[in-house]
């Protein structure tokens, strides 16, 4: 894990993208041709447990922002969304019962019955 160069050592966001889920993030910007773009998780009030993370490929640079590299991947969190994924692991899965990005967050103290938000 390497640091950007805008920020110190020691910050950080406490989010940790797997090999599986660095991996799988490379092989889609190598896809889309891409390597300005960072893997932003966000976290925003919605859902029926009030919380939702988004996921997503982001080419912008908030005022805020903690930038963590894994494996050549950026992982950006905006400093609202951190304090809310600190511990928090992103994995990949692909098993035939399910496939995409997981998020196995220690602060989450429940979620709703789709799995789509917590609190």
């Amino acid at each position: 894990m390497t640091t950007s160069q805008n920020e110190t050592a020691t910050e950080t966001h406490g989010a940790t993208l797997t090999d599986a889920a660095a991996s799988k993030a490379k092989a889609l910007l190598e896809q889309e041709g891409r390597d300005d773009l960072a893997l932003r998780i966000a976290v925003q009030p919605g859902g029926c447990a009030g919380l939702r993370y988004q996921l997503f490929f982001d080419d912008r640079v908030l005022d805020g922002d903690i930038v963590v590299e894994f494996s050549g991947v950026k992982l950006a969190v905006d400093r609202m969304s951190a304090p809310y994924i600190q511990g928090a692991s992103i994995d990949f899965v692909d098993t035939i019962e399910k496939q995409g990005f997981t998020i196995d967050n220690p602060n989450a103290t429940g979620s709703c019955a789709c799995g789509d938000s917590f609190n």
